[in-house]
């Protein structure tokens, strides 16, 4: 009662000054009564807290794509990022399908994912190195932004360093899980077959964007759980952020 009573009288001061041409402005009278220190923190959270709850955002939305990608047919099962052939020798595998080799070109598919899967858990720690080192000065911007709004700035500013420090990883996997050898033999079947042409294509770039390409698409799907789905803010200063 006391509370509601100072600000009557605040905003009854405030329309009698007006009335003799020397109002004092709202804001200082509830200032100087210490009502404005009362009600500002319901204001919502400060850019620091905001940034900080979208840098959590993402490193949640991360470990959970990396985890469930990283599971045998995390990406093969997957067909939001299911790695497929590349499109220059889409037309070849085609032929050779229709020829009798469709094992060959299903094991070439499966060996990618697989080689995905395997080097996925390496990007853990890049993506946690990357989030620290972001410049969240626009945190708001994107705050207010779509649904992946953070997953596509994270992209924007960090694919290429983050494609640089994985491909080694991937081309190791590809290596273990035999997609080179995959791919040999499956064009090797073209060898000799009229009106096919041999494209060449850089396995080890296709593989490792694909994979990247996969994980940016689940972390964009962390996310937007995270902004629309109030069971998916585990911690406070998510509840705090994004619970608007």
């Amino acid at each position: 009662m006391k509370k509601i009573s100072l600000v009557m009288c605040a905003l009854l001061f405030s329309v009698v000054c007006t009335s003799l041409g020397y109002a004092k402005g709202l804001g200082d009278l509830l200032k100087d009564t210490g009502i404005a220190g009362q009600t500002s923190s319901k204001a919502g959270p400060d850019n620091k807290t905001t940034a900080s709850g979208l840098k959590e955002a993402l490193e949640i939305g991360t470990g959970n794509a990396v985890k469930s990608v990283s599971r045998t047919d995390g990406y093969f099962g997957n067909q939001l990022v299911k790695i497929l052939l590349p499109d220059k020798i889409q037309k070849t595998a085609d032929v050779l399908s229709k020829m009798g080799y469709q094992k060959q070109v299903d094991d070439f598919i499966l060996s990618m994912n697989r080689a995905a899967e395997k080097a996925a858990p390496k990007a853990v720690a890049l993506f946690v190195d990357a989030i620290k080192g972001m410049n969240f000065d626009d945190a708001q911007k994107i705050l207010q932004g779509s649904d992946t709004a953070a997953t596509d700035y994270f992209k924007t500013k960090t694919s290429q360093k983050l494609h640089d420090a994985f491909k080694p990883t991937v081309s190791a996997t590809m290596n273990q899980v035999g997609v080179t050898r995959s791919y040999k033999e499956m064009m090797g079947k073209a060898d000799g077959v009229p009106f096919i042409s041999k494209e060449s294509v850089d396995l080890d770039n296709y593989v490792t964007n694909k994979t990247l390409d996969g994980l940016f698409t689940m972390v964009g799907q962390e996310e937007k759980n995270i902004r629309t789905n109030p069971a998916a803010r585990t911690t406070g200063l998510l509840k705090s952020v994004f619970g608007k």
